[in-house]
């Protein structure tokens, strides 16, 4: 169906109870245990199928064993796992609900099929991936029929004439509830928010300098590849930003709360103070009693915060905050 779906070997583990309290695995090894490509590995930690936790020494998140155990003890393993993550484009969609490819890319503009990830083409096109058990039960829908096997309602084909396309909107929201599912600090979720907002939008709402930069720090890396300001960069960060109006305002507001709470949790830090001390200490090479008043005016050094994230295993889907999982509802779209 998918070069997703291509098979792999699965090493094989020792059980459960032997592994539990040894070092949990990378994700590349994760993916390796499970018989999944990297991109699939990624997908299924997206969706809430893979747990995952911070590492306890940085740079990056882990598997533990016990969890990796547990998804190879389930049935159907691994092609079950595999089903559930296999993506397929447009063509290999529409031949999943038996129909055209004309009327598959209408469905997914109007909203009614939403991408899961996209890619462009050697030809700089924009190729979107669905998954396809979605696609099989919207098919499966007898609610659904008419929207396949009928002419599309007058309105409905209106709002395509009108140039309506939704799929990057619909993708934005959904890679939206992927980040903030592995988001646990309150500087995390800021981040997120941040990601699909520009920079403009960003220092209009945040206008401490110091609260930029620090923010800068969580905001998870572009998914656009290629050199600086080439064509493909541009396109993908069209479609990784915030377009619709209603979309950038319900950002900003959520973007703005979210800063709030991270001000509270945790201020962001300021660089030293660069102003020289009125009252420096003693030369450390100099002979304490060569300066009377040294130890009257020596300073103990300025205790340094250390600013890390707390760890936090991130949640699956149906354990998003009630906030946003209502800003997922807003930010998605579906031509009534």
């Amino acid at each position: 169906m998918s070069g997703n779906t291509a098979t792999h070997e699965v090493t094989p583990t020792a059980r459960t109870a032997a592994t539990r309290g040894r070092a949990p695995f990378s994700q590349s090894r994760a993916a390796r245990e499970l018989g999944l490509k990297r991109s699939e590995f990624d997908l299924a930690v997206h969706l809430g199928h893979i747990r995952t936790r911070p590492a306890e020494a940085g740079g990056g998140r882990q598997v533990d064993r016990a969890e990796v155990e547990l998804l190879r003890g389930q049935e159907g393993f691994p092609d079950a796992l595999r089903q559930r993550v296999a993506t397929v484009n447009t063509r290999e969609g529409s031949a999943i609900m038996e129909v055209t490819a004309a009327r598959f890319t209408r469905l997914a503009r109007l909203g009614l099929l939403v991408p899961v990830a996209f890619h462009l083409n050697r030809y700089r096109a924009v190729v979107w991936r669905y998954l396809a058990d979605e696609l099989r039960e919207f098919a499966a829908d007898a609610k659904n029929a008419s929207l396949l096997n009928r002419p599309l309602p007058e309105t409905l084909r209106g709002q395509l004439d009108t140039g309506l396309d939704l799929r990057p909107r619909n993708w934005r929201g959904r890679h939206l509830g992927f980040l903030l599912s592995q988001a646990g600090d309150p500087w995390e979720r800021a981040g997120v928010m941040a990601s699909l907002l520009d920079p403009v939008q960003i220092s209009e709402i945040i206008t401490n300098p110091y609260e930029r930069s620090h923010l800068s720090r969580f905001r998870p890396p572009s998914p656009a590849h290629g050199a600086p300001g080439s064509p493909a960069v541009h396109l993908t960060e069209r479609i990784t930003t915030a377009q619709d109006p209603d979309e950038v305002d319900l950002l900003r507001a959520d973007l703005a709360r979210a800063v709030r709470e991270a001000r509270t949790h945790r201020p962001a830090p300021r660089p030293a103070s660069r102003h020289p001390d009125p009252h420096p200490g003693p030369d450390p090479h100099r002979h304490p009693d060569s300066h009377p008043h040294s130890a009257r005016h020596r300073r103990p050094p300025a205790p340094r915060h250390r600013d890390r994230p707390r760890p936090s295993e991130n949640l699956r889907p149906s354990e998003y905050p009630r906030r946003s999982r209502g800003l997922l509802g807003r930010l998605f779209r579906r031509a009534t």
